[in-house]
C-alpha cells in the first residue's frame, strides 16, 4: 500500500484546486475520482462557459453568501477572486468581465477552465486517478486509509472534496456526507438551491419562453412578509419559471423553510413581479392613459401591444377582470386602476421545487461548526479535510460558489500538506 502526502476525492474545482495546491507545496497528492474525466460539473456551468468568479468587494461578495458567510472570511481572504482571476490568466485562460461582475473565460469554454486545473494538478506533480470510485474512509493511527474499488491508499491527510448531491448525473451523489457522518460529523439537511420553481396556476403553460429581461421580483411568505427581493431576468417554463432571479430567489426560501421547519406545500410562497419597474404607479397610470387615447376606438384586446409582449397580452386580459371586448374607451377608472396594480405586482404561487435533479448547488452539509475555516481541517479528526459544496456554504448565481470551491480548496490544499510534518 502506497503512502501519499494527501489524498483529495473528487476532482471537481475545489478537489483539483486542493490537489495541485498541495503539490505545489512540495507534498505528493493523489486524485481519486469515480467519473471518467476530471471537473463534470464545472465542464456545464454557466450553461457551458463557466462563471469562474465575481468581481465584487468582499462585502458584496459576502452579501451574496446565503449560508454561512462568516465561514469563508479567512479562506476568500487567503485566496480571493482576484487571486482566481490571475491564477487562470498565468494558466494561460485569460477572463474578461460580464454584466454583474461575472468573469468569464475569454473563449466562453468551460472546457479550458477544467483542463487548466488539471494541467495545474499535474505540473505541480499531483497524480490523478480516473474511473476509481471511493467506497470508504478510515481512520488509522497517524494516517488515513481510503479504500476503492481498485485497492487502498493511505495518506497523512484526506480531503473531501466530492460536491453536494444537485446534479446527481455528473457524480454529485452525496458520498462526502456519508463518510463525515461515519466518521463522527454533523450534516445539516440537505435542500436543492438555485433551482427552478413549480407554480400552481395552469395558465403558466401559455407563458413557456418568456424571458424578461429587467423585472423587479419579489417573494412572501404565508404571513405576507417579504423572504427576498431581486432585479433581473426571469423565464417562464411549461412547469413555472426560471432564470437568474428564481434560482437567487429558491435559496432565500429554502433558507426561510429550513429556519421555520417546513416543506414547500406548508410555505405559502407567492413570487411577485413588477412588469413595469421603471415607472412608479403614477406614470405607469400616465402611460396607461396616452395608450388608451391612441387606441380608443379599438377592443381592450388589441389595445396592449405597445405595452407589453405578445405572449403576456391573453393572460393579461385573463387577469385583469375587463372584458377582451370592451372598447378602450369605455374602460372605467377602477379597471384602469386594477390594470395598473396587475402591472406592478403580477404574481404566481409557488408549490414546489425542481428538486436535485435541476439544483444548481445543494444548501446544507458538513456542519462548518465543527471544521476550522482557516484550513478546512475537520476540529473531530485530525488530518480530515473538507472542501468545496460538501460544506454547508451556499452563495446566490455570479460566479459565487466557484469561487468558495476555489478558496476552501486552496486552504485545504495548503493545510493538509503541512501534515506530512506532524
Amino acid at each position: 500500500m502506497r503512502t501519499w502526502d494527501v489524498i483529495v476525492i473528487g476532482a471537481g474545482a475545489a478537489g483539483l484546486m486542493a490537489a495541485g495546491k498541495a503539490a505545489e507545496e512540495g507534498a505528493s497528492a493523489l486524485v481519486l475520482e469515480k467519473n471518467p474525466r476530471p471537473g463534470v460539473k464545472v465542464g456545464i456551468t454557466g450553461k457551458g462557459r463557466c462563471n469562474v468568479t465575481n468581481i465584487a468587494d468582499v462585502k458584496t461578495f459576502m452579501d451574496h453568501v446565503v449560508s454561512n458567510g462568516r465561514f469563508l472570511y479567512s479562506s476568500f481572504h487567503s485566496f480571493s477572486n482576484l487571486d482566481v482571476m490571475e491564477f487562470f490568466e498565468k494558466m494561460g485562460v485569460p477572463v474578461k468581465e460580464e454584466r454583474g461582475g461575472r468573469i468569464f473565460p475569454v473563449s466562453d469554454r468551460a472546457s479550458d477552465i477544467v483542463a487548466a486545473l488539471a494541467r495545474y494538478g499535474s505540473e505541480a506533480g499531483a497524480r490523478l486517478h480516473l474511473k476509481e470510485e471511493v467506497n470508504a474512509v478510515e481512520p488509522e493511527e497517524g494516517y488515513w486509509s481510503v479504500i476503492t474499488g481498485q485497492g487502498a491508499y493511505r495518506g497523512k491527510a484526506v480531503v473531501i472534496a466530492t460536491g453536494g448531491r444537485s446534479y446527481p448525473r455528473t457524480g454529485s451523489t452525496g458520498d462526502g456526507y456519508r463518510w463525515a457522518e461515519t466518521l463522527g460529523h454533523s450534516v445539516t439537511p440537505r435542500r436543492p438551491g438555485l433551482v427552478p420553481l413549480v407554480c400552481r396556476e395552469s395558465w403558466i403553460r401559455k407563458l413557456q419562453g418568456l424571458s424578461l429581461r429587467n423585472t423587479a421580483v419579489w417573494v412572501t411568505e404565508r404571513g405576507g412578509k417579504v423572504v427576498c427581493r431581486d432585479f433581473g431576468e426571469l423565464l417562464f417554463t411549461h412547469f413555472g419559471i426560471s432564470g437568474p432571479v428564481v434560482l437567487s430567489a429558491s435559496s432565500y426560501m429554502q433558507r426561510w423553510l429550513a429556519q421555520n421547519g417546513l416543506d414547500f406545500g406548508e410555505a405559502g410562497f407567492v413570487f411577485h413581479m413588477d412588469l413595469k419597474p421603471g415607472l412608479d404607479e403614477d406614470a405607469l397610470d400616465k402611460r396607461l392613459l396616452r395608450d388608451f387615447e391612441k387606441f380608443a376606438l379599438r377592443d381592450f384586446q388589441n389595445a396592449l401591444d405597445d405595452l407589453l409582449p405578445q405572449t403576456l397580452i391573453p393572460v393579461i386580459l385573463e387577469r385583469s377582470g375587463i372584458p377582451a371586448g370592451t372598447k378602450v374607451n369605455a374602460i372605467t377608472r377602477e379597471q384602469r386602476s386594477a390594470l395598473r396594480n396587475l402591472l406592478k405586482d403580477f404574481t404566481v404561487t409557488v408549490h414546489q421545487s425542481r428538486g436535485m435533479e435541476e439544483a444548481i448547488i445543494t444548501m446544507g452539509g458538513v456542519d462548518v461548526r465543527e471544521i476550522n475555516p482557516k484550513t478546512m481541517e475537520s476540529k473531530r479528526c485530525p488530518g480530515l479535510f473538507f472542501a468545496g459544496e460538501v460544506l454547508d456554504v451556499d452563495a446566490l448565481t455570479g460566479g459565487f460558489n466557484l469561487q468558495i470551491a476555489f478558496s476552501t480548496g486552496v486552504a485545504a490544499g495548503v493545510y493538509a500538506a503541512d501534515r506530512r510534518f506532524q
